[in-house]
């Protein structure tokens, strides 16, 4: 005899009264309250994850995508139900929206286990959103399906396109090198951001996007149409759509969350020299369906990953560009001897029939072929030596080639307000063969592991015409930046890491070729340093949230993820390297 199934729709998830019948005469009263008929409570139900906000300009037209969600899912035979959860934007969120990250997360996962939905459509745009609905999505493990609210238009300054944010930086750095004056930066700063919408360009936001449609969380050519466009209403009610058969289906996250699908999500995220914060997140992701990072392998398949993506900012073109030039199927399609294509996804179909047959291939000029790449394989790599024992990242495609094998003396910042405080005083000891060390910026450290990491260039080298210099630390930096930057160093300094024995004067090497990063002092006087320096203490919060992720919280390496929302069955380890070859179309 076979097992009864448990209840669904508006069924499913009854208040616990003790009497099932009251309780559901209960929810049946209340629907109707809401002006639906009796016909809901026999209907598949979809929940929309409704995270508008005043405070969040990335999700600008998320009741618009919320509307179109609605319709896909009415028309399918299925009944929607919206609900707000957190909503984190990189601007409004003090002092880091990483920081909330883990906590938007659990609201995700909470709402979608309570609620009665026997599907959910995850909306989100900004750089925590998205990681933190897959979070918390996996952790929930119902049928549930991604979209992101897309990237914002471009601007333009006398003639010149420009958007945010890699312009944001580099017409900052030309303001305080003394380049443009206060009138000429005032007016970009009016033309930065076209529409509501994400980042136009290869920062976290749009780099989660394509990763997420390669990971196969969210459907075909999804991620890349602009917020306010017609595609992307489009794609809101296919969406929709969409969610209705997954609930009927039953397929969850974890069935897709395979090793091969991260493996191409990856992939992609080297392919497109995307933003080194997605490391993090997909490290998050992964180890909520228990899956560890090595880092070794990650460093192996960036190695030989070339980069074929001409976007800001290791490239010069816009997500609009993107778009137009096929999206993250085009991508596809010339990555697809590097991919698993027989990984499956949300669409119902395998990652290979995404691909566009070659009779619909056209000329563009934003994303290039394995044989003619835009830029050598390893955009971000892993570091590792005495500096970082458990590694860091860099991601090279955006930094001065010159500076990829170098030696320099150290200058030291203890945190964020020693370096404000002294980065461009005239009497700072600095010049640009320097190495600029900023530590206590971590997850702990800090807390929240802000984008402290993209340290200015001091501004007495900045008016030299110094444009870049090798900075270290155990932050972050956006998507969006661009330069020499050692991210990540783990452990970080707040936990007894070795970047908290850097003193100023002493030689750091870097060699990209070599994957390493040294401090050049010897174990005895590091061991010297370590008994005579204690840790600096960490002002550890005594209460809410922020004591929770402190004590809680872990290393880069394992996605700054909080050890008690990660899955307790281990599954292996990610990436699968080397991909099988497949056999081309």
């Amino acid at each position: 005899m076979g097992q009864t199934q448990p209840p669904r729709g508006l069924r499913s998830n009854l208040i616990n009264y003790s009497d099932d019948e009251f309780a559901l005469f209960l929810r049946k009263a209340f629907i109707k309250g809401a002006g639906y008929g009796d016909d809901a409570l026999d209907r598949p139900v979809v929940g929309i994850v409704d995270t508008a906000s005043d405070a969040n300009p990335c999700h600008g037209n998320v009741p618009t995508l919320i509307d179109a969600v609605k319709r896909g899912v009415m028309l399918s035979g299925a009944f929607p139900i919206a609900f707000p959860t957190l909503s984190l934007h990189e601007l409004f969120s003090y002092p880091t929206s990483m920081l909330m990250r883990n906590l938007m997360s659990m609201d995700t996962e909470e709402m979608i286990a309570a609620l009665p939905v026997d599907a959910v459509v995850l909306i989100g745009g900004c750089d925590k959103t998205v990681p933190a609905q897959l979070m918390g999505a996996a952790s929930a493990n119902k049928p549930a399906i991604q979209l992101v609210t897309g990237s914002m238009l471009t601007g333009s300054h006398r003639g010149r396109t420009i958007g945010a944010c890699t312009d944001c930086r580099a017409n900052w750095g030309r303001f305080r090198s003394g380049e443009i004056d206060q009138e000429e930066i005032d007016d970009i700063n009016g033309r930065l951001v076209g529409s509501v919408g994400t980042c136009s360009v290869a920062g976290t936001a749009s780099t989660m996007a394509c990763v997420t449609e390669a990971l196969g969380m969210s459907l075909p050519g999804s991620a890349t149409p602009p917020a306010v466009t017609a595609d992307r209403v489009r794609i809101a009610e296919e969406t929709g759509r969409r969610a209705v058969e997954l609930a009927r289906a039953g397929t969850t996250v974890r069935d897709l969350l395979t090793p091969e699908a991260f493996t191409n999500a990856f992939r992609v995220l080297f392919a497109m020299s995307g933003s080194t914060n997605a490391v993090v997140h997909l490290t998050a992701i992964a180890g909520r369906v228990g899956y560890d990072i090595d880092m070794a392998a990650l460093d192996r398949l960036s190695r030989e990953t070339p980069v074929l993506v001409d976007l800001k900012p290791a490239g010069s073109h816009y997500m609009e560009d993107l778009h137009r030039a096929g999206g993250v199927p085009r991508l596809l399609y010339e990555l697809r001897d590097l991919l698993h294509l027989d990984a499956m996804t949300v669409s119902g179909k395998v990652l290979g029939e995404h691909l566009p047959p070659a009779k619909e291939l056209f000329e563009q000029n934003v994303i290039s072929t394995v044989a003619q790449p835009l830029h050598p394989p390893g955009s971000i790599i892993v570091l590792t030596g005495n500096l970082a024992p458990d590694g860091a990242l860099l991601k090279q495609a955006a930094a001065t080639p010159a500076l990829m094998e170098h030696r320099g003396r150290a200058v030291v910042f203890e945190d964020s307000d020693d370096l404000a405080a002294r980065l461009d005083s005239e009497d700072l000891e600095v010049d640009a063969d320097d190495i600029l060390v900023l530590r206590n910026i971590g997850p702990v450290g800090a807390p929240g592991m802000p984008e402290a990491g993209y340290i200015p260039i001091p501004k007495k080298l900045a008016r030299q015409g110094v444009k870049d210099m090798v900075r270290i630390s155990d932050g972050r930096m956006s998507g969006t930046a661009f330069g020499a930057v050692v991210l990540h160093v783990a452990p970080e300094a707040a936990v007894g890491g070795v970047l908290g024995l850097v003193r100023t004067g002493d030689f750091i090497e870097l060699s990209t070729s070599a994957g390493t990063l040294h401090l050049d002092v010897n174990d005895e006087e590091l061991d010297r340093r370590r008994a005579s320096t204690p840790v600096r203490a960490v002002r550890r919060p005594t209460r809410g949230y922020k004591k929770l992720y402190v004590d809680e919280v872990l290393q880069a390496p394992q996605g700054c993820d909080f050890n008690f929302l990660r899955d307790d069955e281990p599954r292996g380890s990610i990436p699968v390297v080397p991909a099988p070859s497949q056999a081309k179309p």
